[in-house]
């Protein structure tokens, strides 16, 4: 979403497509943001906990989107730039830690 919104905030002059363009960027976040939180759950037995989740996924993409208008408000393009950079690495490093959860959890100590 906050792709789509750095690149209507870098072309509303030159198309009309701005709404367009954010109504796509607001569904693609949705459905990425729905699928992700649906992969990364596929462990839970559970399909209604994994639905959940998912829906939760999608809601957090949106509220990171509309986070993205107020700093752009008050430091323009660049300021969604570097939000959009954060996110990105906050994505990456929150992955890695439930990776390493995971790993961590299946070995275990052995004791009962």
């Amino acid at each position: 979403m906050t792709t789509a919104q750095i690149f209507v905030a870098l072309n509303e002059e030159r198309y009309d497509l701005s709404s367009s363009l954010l109504v796509g960027g607001l569904l693609t976040a949705l459905g990425i943001g729905g699928m992700c939180g649906w992969y990364r759950s596929y462990a839970l037995e559970n399909v209604w906990q994994q639905g959940v989740i998912a829906v939760l996924a999608a809601i957090g993409a949106l509220l990171i989107g509309f986070l993205a208008a107020p700093i752009y408000k008050f430091s323009g393009v660049w300021g969604m730039i570097i939000w959009l950079l954060l996110n990105i690495a906050f994505g990456i490093l929150a992955t890695r830690w439930a990776i390493r959860g995971r790993e961590e959890e299946g070995q275990g100590t052995g004791t009962a």
